[in-house]
């Protein structure tokens, strides 16, 4: 399995998560949204470079000319709800992708100890076609990994790109450890080496859901 993590280079993510994680700029919802969305501009750029291409024969207006289109299914699929701005700047680019949603949420036994729960899915057929799964915060993993096994309900892709804006180190090792590693490729803003004991990445950058949509009770 790949991992890039994109704070090992200079680029304008490093922009851009400045301002996520600055709580003096986070609290503009609008400018949060906003540049979850540019991260996943960019991430989907980068991963444009690892999918294949055809070449075709156009006619211009002045003369038939060969170009090159996706020859790749592409599906982009994200978790409820933090992830539809980061899934946007995916589909921004990947504009005539078919699209996948999962509905995961922790269900809270105790304080500080909870199940992941998978509530909704809506996917196309994902057999031979390459499935980018993207969510901002990658904090354990488990609503990742749930995801993805639920998504193996529609099908089995024959590549897989994994997106995150912030993740732990745990999160990662995690995904090392459970998601098929000849197929798989993560992408990360960033990688923090703590999550606390409410599962939250630290110093990370808070609750990404509420920080974009506001507060949920």
């Amino acid at each position: 399995m790949e991992i890039i993590n994109f704070a090992d280079q200079s680029s304008l993510v490093s922009q851009y998560m400045t301002e996520l994680r600055d709580i003096n700029v986070q609290n503009d919802m609008l400018r949060f949204r906003r540049n979850l969305q540019r991260i996943g501009e960019i991430m989907a750029y980068e991963i444009s470079k690892r999918v294949a291409y055809e070449t075709v024969t156009i006619d211009t207006p002045l003369a038939p000319c060969k170009s090159q289109i996706l020859s790749e299914d592409i599906v982009l699929a994200t978790i409820f709800r933090a992830g539809i701005p980061f899934h946007q700047g995916f589909l921004d680019y990947f504009d005539h992708a078919q699209n996948a949603f999962v509905s995961a949420y922790r269900k809270y036994k105790e304080k500080e100890n909870f199940d992941v729960f998978i509530e909704y899915i809506a996917s196309p057929n994902l057999d031979g076609k390459t499935l980018i799964l993207v969510d901002p915060m990658l904090a354990t993993g488990a609503s990742m990994e749930l995801s993805y096994r639920a998504l193996l309900t529609k099908g089995t892709p024959a590549k897989i790109h994994v997106a995150s804006v912030i993740a732990s180190q745990k999160a990662v090792d995690y995904l090392q450890e459970t998601l098929p590693a000849d197929k798989t490729t993560v992408w990360i803003g960033a990688i923090d080496a703590e999550i606390n004991s409410h599962s939250y990445i630290v110093p990370g950058l808070g609750d990404a859901g509420d920080l974009a949509y506001g507060i949920k009770e």
